[in-house]
């Protein structure tokens, strides 16, 4: 039962996002050893930006 309660719960997280900081350690750790990752902070700041930088309308 606690199985699936965990896989339930890891799937909703991927579904909203809210494991995009393990995604990104995971692979800024994979594709860039050498540099150190940016902090929580910096990482939602940067997502932040990066998501409203680029607001385009149409009217």
């Amino acid at each position: 039962m606690l199985h699936v309660l965990r896989a339930g719960w890891e799937g909703l997280r991927q579904i909203t996002g809210d494991d995009a900081f393990e995604r990104y350690l995971e692979r800024h750790t994979r594709l860039h050893p050498d540099v150190p990752p940016l902090s929580r902070e910096e990482f939602y700041a940067s997502e932040l930006d990066r998501k409203w930088s680029g607001v385009n309308r149409c009217c």
